[in-house]
């Protein structure tokens, strides 16, 4: 079962005249007010996925072990999540140890 038919309660607040806007955008569509959210939702994490500035809060969040790779992969796509974690990988301490030797050697 993918993530996308896996389903999970929520429950939030938000102000009755965004409220009242999906109900009727609902109505016009004949669906209801969860269709609309989830379509919204789904929108809303596409675009920021692809805003640099979004992007560089969520490495910054993937390097600082904030979120795991399957969420950074979730968030930005598996291409741009690999990229991310092997610079991480060559950001490490061990790395960063490794150059300092090369260069002090050269």
């Amino acid at each position: 079962m993918s993530s996308e038919s896996k389903k999970k309660r929520v429950q939030f607040r938000a102000p009755r005249g965004l409220v009242d806007r999906a109900d009727a955008l609902a109505a016009v569509f004949e669906t209801d007010r969860t269709d609309i959210l989830i379509s919204a939702l789904r929108d809303y994490l596409r675009d920021a996925a692809h805003s640099d500035e979004v992007k560089q809060e969520i490495a910054e969040a993937f390097y600082d072990d904030d979120i795991t790779f399957e969420e950074l992969k979730d968030l930005v796509g598996h291409e741009e999540a690999a990229n991310f974690r092997l610079l991480k990988e060559q950001l490490t301490d061990e790395f960063v140890d490794e150059v300092a030797e090369e260069l002090a050697d050269s």
